[in-house]
């Protein structure tokens, strides 16, 4: 193993060309830490609001965008007995994932599922541990219930399609092209809603036959959020996971107070190792098994080698993939 790495750097806060490639040496695993020889990373939103500027980096983690990866275990850092050099796994992670090498909390990474391949599990580790706090352990989806997740074709849509239909609830969705919709289909969705030709209250309203849906998860915003409101059925729950047309909306609070709704929000990367542990650890228990009873599959739409992150982020920008982008080294 080398010394130094091939690393992509922010150079400045800016469009995809201040994604360059540089040289770093690679890190030494602290305590509870792994070093893992990356086989692929996941590009996601948050990577590009970060080399925009507008997502700071946590205190204390690594300025080299990325929060997910797939890889070897090269290494082991003091106290680490879970993993072993050798062990293939996928890691959830503050930052870090543009790189060759990576070092990781031991309690934040998984087994590549099985039937899975080592690359395309750089994907899976920021949607599930997204969709699964979020979806079943803040909005407690139940089985039988209804579930509308927004932007169905992104990899967060595609994961919360899949986990919602395996855990027994109906599925709607909405996407951006007819393309898009049937690829929503074909992952499991029962409705999936082109919401540039189609009104989406409307025809979730008419999928429930007037009940309205039982959980939303969002990611849209903005003037979204009236129409969700009036989407969900009593006692309904509605959930962000971001705001991509905005933060800020005039809503009618009457409608949360007399319906009995739940609004509520997370996001994942400020979470602390604990908190992060437990989301692994009940993925590991309750979610994996999935892919050994052929419940799940993977949703790599194009792979870049690291050199081409700029790419990569044209791509992601330009919403014209299926689901996930991945960076090869």
């Amino acid at each position: 193993m080398t010394a130094t790495q091939t690393v992509i750097e922010i150079s400045q806060p800016g469009g995809p060309e201040v994604l360059v490639p540089a040289t770093r040496p690679v890190p030494e695993p602290g305590p509870g830490e792994v070093l893992i020889r990356i086989a692929a990373a996941g590009v996601n939103r948050a990577d590009t609001l970060q080399r925009q500027g507008r997502y700071p980096v946590p205190p204390g983690a690594s300025d080299i965008p990325g929060m997910e990866c797939s890889g070897i275990v090269v290494r082991r850092g003091e106290g680490v007995t879970q993993w072993q050099e050798g062990d293939a796994v996928c890691a959830l992670m503050t930052g870090g994932g543009y790189a060759e090498y990576v070092t990781v909390p031991a309690v934040q990474c998984l087994p590549v599922p099985g039937g899975v391949s080592l690359v395309d599990a750089g994907g899976l580790p920021e949607t599930f541990c997204t969709v699964w706090t979020n979806v079943f352990e803040r909005s407690r989806l139940q089985p039988g219930e209804s579930f509308l997740v927004q932007g169905g074709s992104s990899g967060i849509g595609l994961t919360a399609i899949q986990l919602a239909k395996a855990f027994g609830s109906s599925v709607l969705t909405t996407a951006g092209s007819d393309a898009k919709c049937e690829a929503c289909r074909a992952f499991g969705a029962d409705l999936a809603i082109n919401y540039r030709t189609a009104d989406f209250v409307a025809e979730g309203k008419a999928f429930t036959g007037g009940r309205g849906v039982d959980v939303i998860l969002d990611m849209v915003g903005g003037d979204y959020i009236p129409r969700e409101l009036e989407l969900l059925a009593r006692e309904g729950r509605l959930c962000f996971v971001a705001l991509m047309r905005g933060t800020r909306v005039e809503a009618d609070f009457g409608v949360i107070h007399r319906k009995h709704l739940t609004v509520t929000g997370s996001t994942l990367r400020s979470r602390s190792v604990a908190q992060k542990a437990a989301i692994v650890a009940a993925l590991r228990e309750k979610v994996w098994p999935l892919w050994e009873q052929g419940k799940l599959r993977t949703f790599t739409y194009r792979r870049f080698p690291l050199r081409e992150a700029a790419d990569a982020h044209r791509l992601m920008e330009s919403s014209e993939h299926i689901g996930k982008i991945l960076l090869v080294p």
